[in-house]
């Protein structure tokens, strides 16, 4: 008996991170991955920020990215498809995760402003749904939800068929637009959503951090 009500017991989700950096960053003018924050280079902040809420964290590369040395607890797989957007990037990670999580947070790698708790608050809201995504601003924020890796193949079917973006993926699966709100009570300001996308996105948040030390 005691047996059997151990086996119904469904056990917590385990959750994994992927980080995008194989975008082109033309809007910048040089790789944002490269770019010094702080002590560290931005990519390398991000990498440590996911890991600090979620592992294993997986970092997704453009074929042929120059990329900085990285330590071994991150492994680097390449989109299959390049050129094609987030999309790519978010099934070649998933990809690489099935079979090890069951979801996992997905974000790029200029958002050195991103909170752990905001990570781990997505994904206690995942419970349900195969996707949650920050809805602020009158936009969804594909590069901050948490998708589940059993969408992969719904993912590698809307690629295949010419289908890109992230939102297409958004309405072929139970998908959470988790509102701003549900979110104050970690990421007040939704820092979180910030991407450094131009030189003055860049120098602002560089502000932002030596505000807050």
């Amino acid at each position: 008996m005691g047996e059997a009500r151990l086996m119904n017991i469904e056990s917590p989700a385990k959750a994994g991170g992927i980080v995008l950096c194989g975008g082109n960053s033309r809007r910048m003018g040089q790789p944002k991955h490269l770019l010094p924050f702080g002590p560290e280079l931005m990519l390398h902040r991000v990498l440590r920020l996911v890991s600090q809420a979620v592992q294993p964290v997986v970092l997704v590369a453009a074929p042929g990215q120059l990329l900085p040395d990285l330590p071994d607890a991150f492994p680097v797989v390449y989109d299959r498809r390049p050129g094609v957007g987030p999309l790519e990037g978010i099934a070649a990670g998933l990809a690489r995760l099935a079979g090890e999580v069951d979801l996992a947070f997905v974000t790029g790698c200029d958002a050195p402003l991103l909170r752990p708790a905001f990570i781990r608050r997505l994904i206690e809201l995942a419970e349900g749904w195969e996707i949650v995504v920050p809805h602020a601003g009158g936009f969804d924020h594909p590069l901050a939800g948490v998708y589940r890796t059993r969408v992969l193949p719904v993912a590698e079917s809307l690629l295949a068929s010419g289908q890109v973006r992230p939102a297409f993926l958004f309405d072929h699966v139970p998908t959470r637009r988790v509102l701003p709100e549900e979110l104050a009570c970690v990421d007040p300001e939704l820092e979180s959503l910030v991407n450094l996308n131009r030189p003055e996105d860049y120098a602002a948040a560089l502000k932002k951090l030596a505000q807050v030390g």
